[in-house]
């Protein structure tokens, strides 16, 4: 920024004022707005803000612009053109970062040899220039010899600032001395990675007119092409694979242009690769191919594409299925389609992979109810996937995760009420035991026909229960609701375990009044036997559930127990659809 007229016609007014003087009353006169500026860029370029406030009268002079002044300075012997600051800048950087270009001539001419001086962060002052788009301090620093290759501490080059900065016409001049077009960073991309990286096909013809690489890979193997078709950059692509760029070209973990553009979701991209003889029968090194990342990802329309030029075979070898994939991440428009367009949805997990899991899972359903997918499994389940395919029952891990709407919907279609849990061997119906304090679980469950009664059946009665043996069923019980292995296949208990026996364990017995007194409103006269009673003596406020098991139950209850027997289980969440009164309706309602 120049000096107003002013102050120098001041200055010139006053002959006895000394050099120093003369630099430091411009420098106090600089623009507030230039201040503001350099302290702003000084943040990405590492400048201390002790810069600015220790600076000498050379940096005064060369901020306003004062080649005379910087002369003056030059020639006496107190001030040293070569003075580093604590960043290791010298004037010649200040006056390139600054676009002082008459300082520039002045100091390469004194001292020609510092033209590549470096600052501690490594940068020379063309890099600086070239950062602040200086274009004649960029031609100056070149046409005295700067070496256009020389890159900072990160490997940036002038040539890759340049095209970062989307500056034609600096690009250009740096090619034109001599530049190396196809120099990599510290991340091994190159001058045409970053333009391509802005869609800037100007420069990427300039770069590649220079001789620039069409297919360079980057310290991860990624060419321009896959990142254009990373960001759905269909300008760049276009440009890249009409000079002949590979479209096939994988990175160092098997990923194809393919591969990135369907994950992302750039259906254009993948469209125009597909015609372009991309091969998405291609897999990565995991084995996925495009198809299974369109679905993992659920880009649906991606899917459709994909799923006519994706092999069979390719996808009946593979370690999973795309269902698989849509099922696990809830991906429920993606399912659909796949199953639309002929995917098996009882597709099982091979074996060697199955084997993986604690519970064997092999089915896309058992995926979908394990990985809380409601509404994949509800595609799933109405595309007629079967509900006994898998080691342990979707419904088990249903109630285990507590989702009462994905439980409910596996009931409505069929489940089997009385699957039993692997590793925890019980006389009661095994699904009471995943409610724990999920009281809402244990009413849709009861709800839908659940044997409350042989929860008060026990061997015992009324006398005395023996002690536990061992601690065989406090284990079962603190795997069961151990995290790590919720539905384990391998562990299996010798002993069967009562209702209230399982209730009684310190996991549960805190819990076990409510799940009493809901249990009790789903069966007639019962008699409480000698652990139970135990229980509910043991707080107040669960005195009077006992005294609800041992008054005579209502006729009204008891009544609609046994229309509930009669039309049977299957038939009893139809009741409200019946040609029945609205009254007769809500009695024997299951929400009732």
């Amino acid at each position: 920024m120049a000096v107003p007229l002013s102050d120098i016609l001041l200055l010139r007014a006053l002959p006895g004022m000394t050099t120093v003087s003369r630099s430091r009353f411009l420098y106090n006169r600089l623009n507030s707005d230039f201040k503001q500026r350099l302290a702003v860029s000084s943040q990405s370029l590492h400048i201390s803000p002790n810069f600015f406030r220790d600076a000498d009268p050379v940096v005064f002079a060369i901020r306003s612009g004062d080649v005379e002044t910087l002369n003056d300075l030059a020639a006496s012997s107190s001030h040293s053109l070569l003075k580093e600051n604590n960043n290791g800048w010298l004037p010649l950087h200040e006056a390139a970062y600054s676009g002082q270009t008459d300082c520039l001539r002045t100091l390469l001419k004194a001292h020609p040899g510092s033209v590549d001086k470096r600052t501690l962060q490594e940068q020379t002052a063309l890099l600086l220039a070239v950062s602040c788009e200086q274009l004649p301090c960029v031609q100056c620093l070149l046409e005295s010899g700067a070496d256009p290759d020389i890159c900072s501490s990160n490997k940036e080059t002038p040539l890759y600032k340049a095209c970062e900065l989307e500056n034609a016409d600096m690009v250009n001049l740096i090619l034109s001395y001599g530049a190396t077009v196809n120099q990599r960073c510290s991340q091994g991309w190159t001058a045409l990675h970053e333009a391509v990286s802005r869609d800037n096909t100007e420069i990427c013809e300039i770069l590649i007119r220079a001789g620039a690489t069409i297919n360079p890979a980057n310290t991860y193997c990624i060419t321009p092409l896959i990142v254009a078709a990373q960001r759905g950059l269909m300008r760049a692509l276009c440009y890249l694979i009409e000079k002949g760029a590979g479209v096939n070209m994988q990175t160092c973990e098997g990923f194809t242009a393919l591969h990135e553009a369907s994950k992302n979701g750039h259906g254009e991209v993948v469209a125009l690769l597909l015609t372009k003889n991309a091969d998405a029968n291609k897999p990565d090194n995991s084995g996925l191919l495009p198809l299974h990342v369109a679905a993992q990802y659920g880009h649906h329309e991606i899917v459709s594409l994909l799923v006519s030029v994706t092999s069979r075979a390719k996808l009946r070898h593979s370690w999973i299925s795309p269902l698989h994939l849509a099922a696990q991440y809830d991906r429920h428009a993606a399912a659909a389609v796949l199953l639309k367009t002929g995917a098996d949805v009882n597709a099982t997990l091979p074996h060697s992979h199955s084997i993986e899991y604690a519970d064997r899972r092999t089915t896309a359903l058992y995926f979908a109810v394990a990985h809380g997918s409601r509404r994949t499994a509800e595609v799933l389940v109405n595309a007629g996937a079967s509900l006994s395919l898998d080691p342990v029952s979707p419904l088990l891990m249903a109630a285990h995760h507590g989702c009462v709407s994905t439980v409910s919907l596996l009931l409505e279609r069929g489940a089997d009420m009385n699957v039993r849990l692997p590793s925890f061997a019980t006389t009661f119906p095994a699904l009471v035991t995943l409610c724990k304090n999920n009281l809402p679980l244990l009413k849709c469950l009861l709800n839908h026909g659940c044997d409350a009664l042989t929860c008060f059946a026990c061997t015992y009665g009324a006398d005395a229960h023996p002690p536990l043996r061992g601690s065989s069923i406090r284990t079962a019980v603190s795997h069961r609701y151990d995290c790590t292995l919720p539905l384990n296949c391998d562990e299996r208990t010798e002993r069967v375990t009562q209702f209230c026996e399982w209730i009684s364990t310190p996991a549960m017995c805190k819990w076990a009044g409510p799940i009493i007194d809901l249990l009790l409103e789903h069966v007639g006269h019962v008699q409480l036997c000698s652990k139970l009673s135990e229980l509910l003596d043991g707080r107040e406020e669960w005195h009077a559930i006992k005294r609800k098991s041992l008054s005579p139950r209502p006729l009204q209850h008891l009544c609609r127990l046994s229309i509930w027997t009669q039309i049977g289980r299957d038939r009893r969440r139809s009741i409200t659809s019946l040609p029945l009164p609205s009254r007769l309706k809500t009695y024997l309602s299951p929400d009732d």
